[in-house]
């Protein structure tokens, strides 16, 4: 039941960021490279050793173990962009980082998903259909985000409307996908909460904490650092669930449940970290 909630919701969610992608932005932030390069560093290389090393740290079983490490192969969460600008961090900057990992994951998730199947999962018959992983993510978070470029560049208008009501739904969407979840998956989520939660609260802590020191030795401003800590820290936890729960890929609803976990977590410790820097500031 719960997957045919989730992949609407990811392919809104992409759609949402098509609308909201202006060439001109990619063309500012290229001019400054740097921040671009540490915060794809930090999300493709960084966040996913992270999770491999907290994994093996707290010695989670083969389904928890892959369920980690796959929200930390997924791309920047939509909702980085509302949190950069609350942070008053550089938005355009967000949004562009928000695309580019949405389209070098395409190619990631699949390389780094079926190293760590084939490392932990093959014991307990947990395997990755690669064909179907990559089939699923060019449907449901490439093309909605070709669609939403082209409406903003054919029916601006109509582009502004949807994506401010589209935006207003995100986190209203997730809070129903995270209670579906709950409600079907109560027992193992309340056995697991105590590990579970500690590690994803690790994994966040320490993606942040790198990210924010590798911004400091490239001597980003704050506004760039501000948003590479958020970028780094906040992933597409959508995805990893539609990549755990569907029936054309690992089917097992158990593995998004480290997702679901951290969804609530990020949102937590993203927000302390927005109110420690607005009151900075």
């Amino acid at each position: 039941m719960a997957i045919w909630i989730v992949l609407p919701i990811l392919t809104l969610l992409m759609f949402d960021l098509g609308l909201s992608l202006k060439f001109e932005d990619f063309g500012k932030v290229f001019q400054r490279p740097w921040p671009i390069v540490i915060a794809l560093f930090g999300q493709l290389v960084l966040l996913p050793l992270i999770a491999l090393g907290v994994a093996w740290a707290f010695r989670l079983t083969p389904v928890f173990f892959i369920g980690l490490v796959l929200i930390a192969c997924c791309p920047g969460g939509s909702s980085s962009n509302v949190f950069s600008k609350l942070a008053g961090g550089d938005v355009a900057l967000s949004v562009t980082l928000t695309a580019i990992s949405s389209f070098v994951t395409l190619f990631t998730i699949p390389l780094i998903m079926s190293w760590a199947t084939d490392l932990v999962g093959e014991s307990v018959g947990i395997s990755l259909p690669v064909g179907n992983l990559v089939k699923q993510n060019l449907l449901l978070m490439l093309l909605p985000v070709v669609l939403g470029i082209g409406m903003h560049y054919t029916w601006p208008r109509a582009a502004e409307r949807t994506d401010k009501f589209l935006g207003k739904l995100a986190f209203p969407l997730l809070l129903v996908l995270i209670t579906v979840f709950y409600i079907q998956h109560h027992r193992t989520i309340l056995e697991n909460i105590g590990l579970l939660g500690v590690c994803v609260t690790v994994l966040i802590l320490l993606a942040i904490g790198c990210a924010s020191l590798l911004s400091r030795l490239v001597r980003t401003n704050a506004q760039q650092r501000r948003t590479v800590v958020i970028e780094v820290g906040m992933q597409n936890a959508a995805q990893a669930i539609a990549i755990a729960s569907s029936p054309f890929i690992f089917a097992n609803e158990t593995m998004a449940i480290p997702a679901i976990l951290y969804s609530l977590m990020m949102n937590v410790v993203l927000l302390i970290y927005v109110g420690i820097v607005r009151k900075k500031k």
